[in-house]
């Protein structure tokens, strides 16, 4: 009996609550009601809890698809990480500019590939393009001029052991 009670206070309740929409949609008179992104995103989600049939029957205040519509987008704005994105690829870190400039020097018949492949065995994956914008950022030649002008800093470092050895020869 109780029950009974509780049941009849809810509907007149809700009989109350349409009408009082009735009212308000009859004060704009076919006019577009503007609702906020909040007002949007708590009617989108009371109308997703609800069978299709019932939102059919009761929505009053925007079409059952706007309804749904609305809960679509804030689905997929929750779900996208645009906002996170950064315009291109992050750039390399200069850590791994200096290892491309080094193997470079080093190893002077090694082209961009060469080096790009020498970068994947370490873990790093980067383009042949790349290695070689590096290059001519810090100003060397591609292999075939790089092999033959040795700087006299990457000389004596390549033969340093056998210039000690004359010196001791003497």
């Amino acid at each position: 009996m109780a029950q009974d009670g509780v049941n009849r206070h809810q509907l007149k309740v809700i009989e109350y609550q349409q009408e009082e929409i009735r009212v308000y949609k009859e004060q704009f008179e076919g006019r577009r009601i503007r609702f906020t992104d909040e007002q949007r995103r708590r009617l989108a989600t009371k109308a997703r809890a609800l069978d299709a049939k019932v939102r059919q029957q009761i929505a009053n205040i925007a079409t059952p698809d706007t309804l749904m519509r609305w809960f679509r987008e804030l689905v997929a704005k929750k779900y996208d990480g645009s906002a996170k994105r950064g315009p291109g690829r992050p750039r390399l870190r200069d850590r791994i500019a200096n290892l491309v400039v080094k193997m470079a020097e080093e190893n002077l018949s090694w082209g961009y590939t060469r080096i790009r492949d020498a970068l994947h065995n370490l873990g790093i994956t980067t383009d042949r393009n790349t290695v070689k914008r590096i290059l001519n950022d810090h100003g060397i030649e591609p292999a075939p001029e790089r092999k033959r002008k040795m700087r006299w800093s990457t000389f004596i470092a390549a033969h340093l052991d056998v210039l000690a050895a004359m010196d001791f020869l003497k």
